[in-house]
């Protein structure tokens, strides 16, 4: 059961680990730190402008900032966008939580399974209440909020108990962690079993931490979702408007899952893609910044039409 649940988490973030990328761009701009939620929390401010509408990222599990990688960033960017990104609590340069151990994992898992309450130092609803005090520390008034995977959990919360700071929302190969949702397929546990022991963990732990990745912290972030459960009625009160976009080859995180977030969000658009797992590929790129930036484009006109701009 261990061997299965780290084979689980390093398939999480294996396609991003083991994929070509640069963030020469990202680390151009200056890591800072802001005290927020009794937190310090590390961030990044790219495409600056006092006049242009911001936008929020969210990464998912384990990883800091940098792994939006250069070409995602620039085209957001690009679309005259001013672009916060940051380490969600417990990895890069944000306030750890090393001292309070790991948790056991096969025990936390069945208990998840089980429906018990599981161990865990924090909660998503913790993480968005951290994105949220970001945005207050800096000046951020609402924003459009993207995020993917555990991030786009994470953005979902923020959008369902913070309405009035979401322009919008922009959910990527995400969950509302129904419990009738299938699990992970036999595929995705299979194809890095091997790698959770040995040389090719060790191999395989050191291409994640090179990409952005933090493995220590992943076990924790995954209680936090866990701990989290089904936010199915959360995520069915979200009213901002919300492109949801996922995988057609995703294996970790089922399509079902991004059809039940569509569903249970009144008027969102969804979006299957093709040549699209649980990452983001480089050949797809091009039509993800495309789709979300013509779904911020739309709120941004619709809203200053609205203003009588």
């Amino acid at each position: 059961m261990k061997t299965i649940v780290l084979a689980l988490l390093l398939t999480l973030c294996a396609p991003w680990a083991s994929a070509e990328y640069s963030r020469t761009y990202i680390e151009s701009f200056a890591l800072q730190t802001a005290p927020v939620n009794g937190l310090e929390m590390a961030y990044r401010i790219v495409g600056e402008g006092p006049d242009k509408p911001k936008v929020v990222i969210i990464m998912g599990l384990g990883g800091s900032n940098v792994v939006w990688g250069d070409t995602l960033v620039k085209g957001l960017v690009e679309g005259g966008y001013e672009l916060l990104m940051f380490d969600n609590r417990d990895v890069g340069g944000s306030t750890r939580f090393d001292s309070w151990g790991q948790p056991t994992l096969w025990l936390q898992l069945i208990k998840q399974k089980l429906g018990l309450p599981v161990n865990a130092p924090y909660t998503l609803d913790d993480m968005a209440a951290d994105t949220v005090a970001l945005m207050d520390h800096l000046g951020y008034r609402d924003a459009h909020i993207i995020g993917t995977s555990m991030g786009g959990m994470i953005a979902q919360v923020v959008a369902a108990q913070y309405p009035q700071r979401t322009r919008s929302l922009v959910s990527i190969m995400s969950s509302t962690g129904a419990r009738h949702l299938p699990w992970p397929t036999r595929r995705a546990e299979g194809n890095l079993r091997e790698l959770a022991e040995g040389d090719a963990a060790a191999e395989r732990d050191a291409m994640m931490r090179a990409r952005g990745f933090y493995p220590e912290s992943m076990p924790r972030q995954l209680m936090a979702i866990f701990k989290s459960g089904d936010r199915s009625k959360d995520v069915a009160s979200i009213e901002a408007s919300t492109l949801v976009l996922h995988g057609v080859d995703d294996t970790l995180v089922p399509p079902p899952h991004g059809v039940h977030t569509a569903e249970l969000i009144q008027g969102s658009e969804f979006v299957l893609l093709e040549e699209m797992g649980h990452n983001m590929p480089e050949n797809v790129l091009p039509e993800l910044i495309a789709r979300m930036r013509g779904h911020m484009d739309k709120v941004e006109a619709s809203t200053a039409k609205a203003a009588g701009q």
